[in-house]
C-alpha cells in the first residue's frame, strides 16, 4: 500500500504530495531546503497541505542527520555553542551531539530500567546536559518534561504526581528541593545528579559516573510521529497546572513551520534565545526549530538578567545572527547605548511571549540605525501561529499575519469564523485536517481538552482582530491567565499560595498594567482579623516572600491591595474580571 509521507519541496520551488518510500530522503529535503522566503503568499499556498510522516523521531531523523556525511554543515562547525558568566566556553558539533545522546539513551533505559513511553522530568539550568538529555530521551522514546530551576518542593511534587514520572535529573540547584518530596513520589524509580560526587545524596545516581561506563551503541526507537514525545506544564485559570501532551510530528516535525518562518535561518546561523529551558519557549528557538535547519544553538548560563552584558555578548560573538527576547527584557535593553554596538542592525531580532508596542519597535530601530524587531506569536500547546516577517510590511502594534501552514481565524465563541475588524477569539482551524504543530490533549483532563475545541478550531483563549488585509491586532486574554515577562501565570496558583498565610481570609488574582513588564500579577487580599492592625507595607512585603517560598518566585504578586470585600457572583464565585477591568481601566 503506497504511504502518503509529507509535502517535499521541488528545486522549482513548487510544493507535491510527496509518495516516497525513503523516509530520510523525504524528511532531510525539509531540512536542507534553502529556497529564501521573499512572498509571502506564494508560501502560503504552498504549505496549504502541509504534513508530517508516518514515522518521525528528531535524534534520528534531524541530529543524526547534520552528523551525517550527508549534511551540508560542516564537520567541525558547533551545533551548540555555550558559555557562563564565569568565562567558561564549551562547544558541540552534531556528531558530539548524536554520541553522546546514544551513551545517555543506554544509561536511561539500562542502567535506569526506563521503557518506551515512560515519562522523564529535567530540572536544570541552562547547561549544555540539558540539550543531550532531551535528545537521548527522545532517541529512546521516553517522554520528556522540562521544569524551571525556579520550581519549589510543592511545584515539583505536583508534577512528578500528575505525571506520573519515573525518572528524575537536576543539579545542585534544585536536588534538595527534589529531597523534600521524593519520599511521597513512589513512582520515581531513579534519580540522577548532575555535578560533583556526593555521599549526602542517598539513592541519586551520577550522571558523570554513569556516562563514563556507557558507550554509544544505541538503536533508536522508530516512533510513530502521532506517540507523545513531550509534556508541558501550563497554568490554568482555576487550578494547577494542566499537562499539554505534544508528540513526535507535532513538536519534533511541526517546528519546521518555527524554523521556517520564524527564525527564518539556515545550517550557516547562530540563534541566541534567552528563554529559560523550563518553558517552552527554550524548545521552539534553543531546540527543535534551530536544530531543524542545522543552525547553531548559543545558549549562556546566567542567574540574572543584565541587558548590558547581553549586549556586550552580542557584540563579541557576531556569529549571532538571531537573537530571541521577549518584550520586558527588550524594553531594558533598548534603555542601554545602543549606538556603541554598530552591528546590531544586522541580527534579526526576535520578541514573543507577550505583545511588542509600537515605540519599543521605534526605540530599537533607532538604537540599532535601521534594525528591526520581528514579533512572533505562539502558546506551549502549539508551534509558530503568527508573526511579522522580512517580506511583509509591518504594521506597529500589530503581531502580524498568520504564519504559512496555519490556518488562522477570528472566531466567535461557538467557533463561527466571524468578519474583518470585528473583534473575537483567536482559532487555529483543525477540521477537516488537524493543524501540524497543535498539541494533542491535556492529560487525565478530558473536560478542558474539550472546552478549547469548539466547531472547527482550537481555542488559544486569546482576543483579537483581523483588518481587511489580514493583520492580527492582539487585545488581550479572554480568561483570567496573567501575561509577565514572558511567563504564563494562572490566578489559582498565586491565590493558592496566599491562602496559607495566617494573615489571608481571601484573596483575588488579577493581572494589572506595568511600564516594563506590559502586566504584573496583582493580589486583592482580604485580612483576617488579628492581622487588621499589621502595618500594610510591612504585611505586603511578608506576603510577598511568602509567596516566593511556597511556588516559583516568577509568581509573586509584585502588587498587594488590602481590601474589605471581593466582588462576587450570586453563587458565591469571585468576579476576577471586575476587578481586572478596574486595574486596566474598562469601566
Amino acid at each position: 500500500m503506497t504511504q502518503r509521507w509529507l509535502l517535499g519541496f521541488k528545486r522549482s520551488g513548487l510544493l507535491r504530495v510527496s509518495y516516497l518510500k525513503s523516509r530520510g530522503r523525504c524528511i532531510s529535503s525539509f531540512l536542507v531546503d534553502n529556497e529564501p522566503f521573499l512572498n509571502y503568499e506564494d508560501h502560503r499556498r504552498k504549505m496549504k497541505n502541509f504534513c508530517v510522516p508516518q514515522y518521525f523521531n528528531f535524534a534520528k531523523d534531524v541530529v543524526d542527520f547534520w552528523a551525517s556525511e550527508k549534511s551540508p554543515k560542516s564537520a567541525s562547525s558547533p551545533a551548540l555553542w555555550w558559555i557562563d558568566d564565569e568565562g567558561r566556553e564549551k562547544k558541540f558539533n552534531f556528531q558530539q551531539i548524536s554520541n553522546l545522546s546514544k551513551r545517555l539513551a543506554n544509561v536511561l533505559t539500562n542502567h535506569c530500567g526506563l521503557k518506551k513511553g515512560d515519562i522523564l522530568i529535567v530540572i536544570l539550568p541552562r547547561i549544555p546536559e540539558w540539550w543531550i538529555i532531551y535528545i537521548a530521551a527522545i532517541r529512546a522514546g521516553l517522554i520528556v518534561s522540562s521544569g524551571t530551576t525556579q520550581l519549589r518542593p510543592k511545584d515539583i511534587e505536583l508534577r512528578m504526581k500528575s505525571s506520573g514520572a519515573k525518572c528524575i535529573i537536576t543539579d545542585e540547584s534544585s536536588v534538595q528541593n527534589v529531597e523534600q518530596v521524593i519520599h511521597v513520589c513512589a513512582g520515581v524509580q531513579s534519580k540522577i545528579y548532575i555535578g560533583h560526587k556526593s555521599d549526602t545524596l542517598s539513592g541519586w545516581k551520577n550522571y558523570e559516573e554513569l556516562m563514563a561506563k556507557s558507550t554509544d551503541d544505541f538503536q533508536t526507537v522508530n516512533s510513530k510521529s502521532d506517540e507523545p514525545m513531550t509534556l508541558y506544564f501550563t497554568s490554568g485559570t482555576t487550578g494547577a497546572p494542566k499537562m499539554a501532551e505534544h508528540t513526535h510530528g507535532s513538536l519534533g516535525f511541526g517546528h519546521f513551520i518555527t524554523a521556517r518562518y520564524m527564525l527564518d535561518v539556515s545550517h550557516e546561523d547562530m540563534v541566541w534565545n534567552i528563554s529559560d529551558t523550563g518553558w517552552a519557549k527554550a524548545g521552539y528557538s534553543s531546540l527543535f526549530a534551530t536544530w531543524l535547519r542545522g543552525a547553531c544553538v548559543f545558549a549562556h548560563q546566567t542567574d540574572k538578567f543584565d541587558a548590558g552584558a547581553f549586549l556586550e555578548i552580542l557584540d563579541r560573538h557576531r556569529s549571532i545572527s538571531c537573537f530571541c527576547v521577549p518584550p520586558t527584557a527588550l524594553r531594558l535593553i533598548v534603555k542601554e547605548n545602543l549606538s556603541k554596538f554598530t552591528h546590531l542592525r544586522n541580527v534579526k531580532c526576535l520578541s514573543a511571549g507577550e505583545p511588542v508596542n509600537p515605540e519599543l519597535l521605534e526605540e530599537w530601530q533607532e538604537g540599532t540605525k535601521g534594525g528591526i524587531v520581528y514579533e512572533a506569536y505562539g502558546q506551549s500547546e502549539t508551534v509558530f501561529l503568527c508573526g511579522t516577517y522580512p517580506c511583509v510590511k509591518i504594521k506597529p502594534g500589530s503581531m502580524g499575519k498568520a504564519a504559512p501552514g496555519i490556518d488562522l481565524e477570528i472566531v466567535d465563541d461557538e467557533g463561527n469564523i466571524l468578519p474583518n475588524n470585528e473583534e473575537g477569539n483567536i482559532g487555529v482551524k483543525i477540521k477537516p485536517h488537524r493543524a501540524v504543530g497543535l498539541f494533542t490533549k491535556y492529560v487525565d483532563d478530558e473536560n478542558r481538552t474539550q472546552s478549547v475545541h469548539k466547531g472547527d478550531f482550537y481555542m488559544t483563549g486569546d482576543k483579537a482582530v483581523r483588518d481587511d488585509e489580514g493583520y492580527f491586532w492582539f487585545v488581550g486574554r479572554a480568561d483570567d491567565i496573567i501575561l509577565t515577562s514572558g511567563y504564563r501565570i494562572g490566578p489559582f496558583e498565586v491565590e493558592s499560595a496566599l491562602i496559607e498565610h495566617p494573615a489571608v481570609l481571601e484573596s483575588a488574582v488579577v493581572s494589572s498594567p506595568d511600564p516594563v513588564r506590559g502586566e504584573v500579577v496583582k493580589a486583592f487580599v482580604i485580612r483576617t482579623a488579628q492581622y487588621k492592625e499589621r502595618d500594610e507595607n510591612e504585611l505586603r512585603k511578608e506576603l510577598q516572600e511568602h509567596v516566593k517560598s511556597i511556588t516559583a518566585p516568577y509568581k509573586y504578586p509584585r502588587k498587594i491591595e488590602f481590601v474589605e470585600e471581593l466582588p462576587k457572583t450570586v453563587s458565591g464565585k469571585i468576579r476576577r474580571v471586575e476587578l481586572r477591568n478596574r486595574e486596566w481601566g474598562r469601566g
